[in-house]
């Protein structure tokens, strides 16, 4: 289990493409669930609260990168489900190249020795 120091609180400027990615690999999601989701695949180390996800599925829908319809949660509560739209799959294509440079480069500089600038 993860100490309270190594779990990564989300902001919401950096939280689109883990809502992306959720809706991408699980399908329609309500909101409580895409939180739980995040969490679940980040292996507990994000996590993702209320005043963080709503503001992003909203920011989302008004791009259409996502749609939401109403229906009943597994509790038969009413819930806001959101998809992933076709203006989705493509924001979420350009998030994770964007993702995998930034990756490589701290990659470099972790693997980086003085005599490899010199």
């Amino acid at each position: 289990m993860p100490q309270a120091w190594d779990r990564f609180i989300a902001k919401p400027s950096g939280s689109c493409w883990t809502v992306l990615k959720t809706l991408d690999l699980l399908g329609p999601l309500h909101g409580y669930g895409i939180a739980r989701r995040i969490e679940q695949i980040s292996g507990d180390l994000l996590t993702l609260n209320q005043g963080t996800l709503y503001p992003v599925l909203l920011k989302l829908e008004q791009e259409g990168s996502i749609a939401s319809e109403w229906g009943a949660s597994e509790n038969n509560r009413k819930a806001r489900f959101y998809r992933l739209t076709s203006d989705g799959r493509k924001h979420l294509l350009a998030e994770t190249r964007g993702w995998e440079r930034t990756a490589t480069i701290i990659r470099r500089f972790f693997a980086a020795r003085a005599e490899d600038v010199k």
